[in-house]
């Protein structure tokens, strides 16, 4: 869990005031405002075309907005770039890395870009992959690339750090690796920026969520204060998509809510006498329950609600789909520009 001394005044690291971001007539990000401090991890979230790529790229100086202003460490990132770089690691999905190099090659050789480097020996096996250090970079499997990626952002040792899906098609035990690694940044005071669609991930390692859609703020708290508003104890359970949520609703006396598909919110307490007329229903229909959860929401509760009351908006003001900068390039994910997240001398 998030462990920042919450009695330190904040030093934000991030400020973005009014940012908007235009492709020709389409708004991607549209009058966003949000702070990541230094010491603290800051989860930016949203659905895909939210416009995250566009926002994560103004920060690190590849794309300049329409108006609005960003600072990152109080510089301009795209007009002081060559200051900034060296002060900021950054990873991605999809790295341009030569696919025959070696890990400690590589990590060597963006270490020279610095000039007060972290040791790539030690880096290599913070990371995990001591063992894998004469392996090519194609040899590795998925999920040791991203640790490879992980540490190459963190050689610089960066005052900030923007990390894309850092444990995405990562194993359990890599995913408390990496999770492990940028709670040390936190505690080292370094401003850490990640995008995420793991919010499990968010809950338990953001000490601030930022939740935007069609390029518009949603929401800006403490997983803890985004999980205690908006609703009162509830009854979440999964079960096959579709169910007739009427007439469950009329049996059980309260609002029954498909949040996602096979997934249910019941706006009620989980009283006994609720839970048993809750499962003598499907029981009926021959329904199975997958899940059955009681008390407060998670913050994937909290995520689909917002989202899902921006997407009804926008379907009842006859919008078109948000379009965000991974989108115009017809993909999900960004791909290391060469030298990028490297300060070359």
């Amino acid at each position: 869990m998030p462990s920042a001394d919450a009695s330190r005044p904040p030093d934000p690291a991030v400020e973005v005031d009014d940012l908007t971001i235009r492709y020709g007539d389409h708004v991607a990000v549209d009058g966003l405002s949000f702070r990541a401090e230094r010491g603290r991890i800051t989860a930016l979230l949203g659905p895909n075309g939210a416009g995250k790529t566009s926002t994560v790229e103004t920060l690190e100086g590849y794309r300049r907005p329409s108006s609005g202003t960003v600072r990152v460490l109080g510089l301009d990132p795209a007009a002081d770039h060559g200051r900034l770089v060296p002060q900021m690691g950054v990873m991605l999905q999809a790295g341009g890395v030569y696919t025959g190099i070696r890990p400690l090659e590589v990590l060597r050789l963006f270490a020279s870009y610095y000039d007060d480097p972290a040791d790539p020996e030690a880096l290599l096996e913070r990371v995990g992959l001591a063992d894998r250090r004469g392996a090519t970079w194609r040899s590795l499997s998925g999920g040791e690339q991203q640790r490879l990626s992980l540490a190459l952002a963190l050689v610089g040792r960066p005052q900030v750090a923007f990390l894309d899906e850092p444990t995405a098609g990562i194993d359990p035990a890599g995913r408390q690796l990496i999770r492990r690694i940028v709670a040390d940044l936190r505690d080292d005071g370094v401003a850490v920026l990640l995008t995420t669609h793991d919010l499990d991930e968010a809950e338990k390692l953001a000490d601030r969520v930022v939740i935007i859609d069609h390029g518009q703020l949603l929401a800006d708290a403490t997983p803890a204060e985004l999980m205690a508003t908006g609703q009162g104890e509830e009854l979440h359970f999964g079960a096959p998509g579709g169910i007739d949520v009427a007439a469950l609703a009329e049996h059980l006396g309260a609002g029954v809510t498909e949040e996602s598909p096979g997934e249910y919110r019941v706006a009620t307490a989980a009283a006994p006498a609720t839970v048993a007329a809750l499962t003598a229903w499907l029981a009926e229909r021959d329904l199975p329950l997958a899940d059955l959860r009681a008390g407060r929401q998670r913050l994937e509760d909290v995520f689909l609600r917002l989202t899902r009351s921006a997407a009804d908006a926008d379907a009842a003001a006859g919008a078109a789909p948000p379009l965000d900068g991974a989108d115009r390039r017809g993909g999900g994910s960004r791909r290391r520009r060469p030298g990028r997240g490297a300060a070359r001398r």
